[in-house]
This record gives structure tokens, C-alpha cells and sequence, in this order.
């Protein structure tokens, strides 16, 4: 970890750190260094492997590459001049594999978060099946769940994956793991207005919202979701055809419209000259990079004078592509 004072900067490995907080945690009162203890040396409550000891995270530590912090206001000082609650925040965040830096900037009620917080929020996550090897990508992604509340924010995501996806205790694991943000969305104003949004489109199976749409469930009905079925219905598509290409294709209503939609259709309709027929019956064509895919391909198809229908065109392997080319489509 560096952090910069003027041209100076100063590297602190996260071995020192945790001596400093091993340090720390002597001065502190019982109850403290309890719950630090606690908390650098988490395991899960139902753990897949026996739980590492201080002594085995600190041998541990000491082969964890080092990692730069991000320039945030909080580390423009020296690192003497951090507070302790601070550094001990940055070696539990590190210790769990989570960038600090990011995280401190990115949600800054972190900074007052104590770790006997912090910890309960671990705990929680444990108790509904996280691992704790999941732990750094979830709290990459969103750093705002380290400093949710449990009643409040977190158990209302979890009755809501249970009471309307039915998803079985077993699985919340299998479900956050595809889509963190779950844990960081509000149950009652986003999840639910954008399950009940989707399921009057037509998006009928639970199963596939939750286990691989589940992005879905995340994004703005205002914001997110109606526009793009509009933007669709702007292509000449009637409503109904706009939502069947949805839901033939759910991917389609997390795309960009400036990025992706506009772009591509203008290739696809202008370039490619091919109709909107097309596009009815492949919706799937949006998903493909136009850049690496869809003109690469289109521009081979026209060099070799041969017709080939979109999905073929798309969807094949290099080398099954390569054959359709030689065989004359």
C-alpha cells in the first residue's frame, strides 16, 4: 500500500499494518480487542475448511500482493497521521481481499462504520450461505453493504428471494453470486416494482429470473426497462413484437442505447441492409460485439458473395463459420 504526501510516498506493507493493529488490539479494552479479534480472524459459520488462526492469516498476509490505495482525500496525509480506526478498517478490508481504497471512496459512511458492525454484516451474509471466499467480490462490487443495516436493508432481500422467487435457503449463495447488487437494492422500492414490471411483460418463470435474469430485478422500471422496450417500439416493432423480443432475449433490456442499440441498428439496417424481420426473429443479434463480430463477419460474407442467415452468420464458431464461407453458405 503507498500512500502520497506532496512528490514523497510512503509504502506500508499489509504485514506491517497488522502489526500495527496486533499492536493496537494490546492497548484496547477487552471487549474491543475481542470483536477485532473476532473480526480479522472471521470464519464462516458453517466453514468448507477449518478456520485460520491470527498466526495462519498473518503467513497468509505475507504472501498477499500489495495493493495501492486510490487517491482519496482520506489518504493524502501521511499513513502516522491515519487514525486507528481508520488503519484498522484498511487490514480487515485487505485481510477479506476488498481494495480499501475503492471501497473508503466509494461508500463513505464506511468511514465511521466501526468493525463490530462490519463484522455482524459478515455474519449475517454467513448465516443466509455466503462463503467467505465470496466475500471480496461482493464487497468489491458493492461497497455500500458493508455499512447496510441487517433489518432493515439485508433481511427484507432475502424474504423477498424466498416469498416471491422462491428461492430455498440452500440457494441464496447461488443467487447473490450472480447478481451482488441484489444486496445493495432497496426490497421494497426496486426489486419488487421490477419483478411485478416483468411479470406483466410476460416474464413467467421464477426460476430464470432468479437463477439468470436476476439483473433484471436491479434495474429502474422509469429508468432502465421501459425505455428500451420504447426504443424497440421506435424500430418500427409493435409492442407486443417489442416484448416478445424481450423475453425471447432478456439481455436486451439491460443494453445501452446510445452504446449499443443505436449503433448496431444502424449497421444492421443500413450497412447490413438486411429487414427488421430479422431482428424479430433474432433478437439475440444485439448481444454480439459489433466490432468483433458482426462487421468482421459481414464484411467476410460479402467478400465471398455467399448468402448467410443472421443466426448462422453470428452464432457459429470460427471455424464452423470459416466452413459455411467455403461451402457457399
Amino acid at each position: 500500500m503507498t500512500f502520497a504526501k506532496g512528490q514523497e510516498s510512503l509504502s506500508l506493507s499489509l504485514p506491517h499494518l497488522f502489526a500495527l493493529l496486533q499492536s493496537a488490539v494490546h492497548a484496547m479494552p477487552a471487549s474491543g480487542a475481542t470483536a477485532l479479534h473476532a473480526f480479522l480472524c472471521f470464519s464462516p459459520q458453517k466453514p468448507s475448511s477449518p478456520p485460520l488462526n491470527c498466526q495462519q492469516s498473518q503467513t497468509t498476509l505475507a504472501a498477499k500482493p500489495k495493493s495501492v490505495l486510490q487517491n482519496h482525500p482520506l489518504y493524502t496525509t501521511t499513513h502516522e497521521n491515519l487514525s486507528l480506526q481508520i488503519k484498522e478498517k484498511i487490514l480487515c478490508l485487505e485481510i477479506m481481499g476488498v481494495d480499501s481504497g475503492r471501497a473508503l471512496s466509494q461508500n463513505p459512511s464506511l468511514h465511521a462504520a466501526t468493525l463490530e458492525s462490519i463484522h455482524s454484516i459478515i455474519s449475517f451474509l454467513q448465516s443466509k450461505g455466503i462463503r467467505q471466499k465470496d466475500l471480496p467480490r461482493i464487497f468489491g462490487m458493492c461497497p455500500k453493504i458493508l455499512t447496510s443495516d441487517i433489518k432493515t436493508d439485508l433481511n427484507p432481500i432475502f424474504n423477498f428471494l424466498s416469498q416471491y422467487l422462491g428461492v430455498p435457503d440452500h440457494s441464496f449463495r447461488r443467487v447473490i453470486n450472480k447478481c451482488p447488487r441484489l444486496l445493495a437494492s432497496s426490497a421494497s422500492n426496486q426489486l419488487k416494482p421490477a419483478f411485478f414490471y416483468l411479470q406483466r411483460l410476460g416474464f413467467k418463470n421464477l426460476e430464470a429470473l432468479a437463477y439468470n435474469d436476476s439483473v433484471l430485478l436491479v434495474s429502474s422500471v422509469e429508468i432502465t426497462l421501459i425505455p428500451k422496450l420504447k426504443y424497440l417500439e421506435s424500430l418500427g416493432l409493435s409492442r407486443d413484437e417489442a416484448v416478445g423480443m424481450a423475453l425471447r432475449s432478456p439481455s436486451l433490456l439491460t443494453f445501452s442505447i446510445e452504446n449499443n442499440f443505436k449503433p448496431k441498428f444502424e449497421y444492421f439496417s443500413g450497412v447490413m441492409e438486411r429487414k427488421l424481420e430479422e431482428l424479430k426473429e433474432f433478437p439475440q443479434y444485439f448481444a454480439f460485439s459489433l466490432e468483433k463480430r458482426i462487421k468482421p463477419r459481414h464484411i467476410k460474407v460479402l467478400q465471398s458473395g455467399v448468402e448467410v442467415p443472421l443466426p448462422l452468420m453470428l452464432k457459429s464458431t470460427d471455424e464452423e463459420f470459416a466452413g459455411l464461407i467455403r461451402q457457399g453458405g
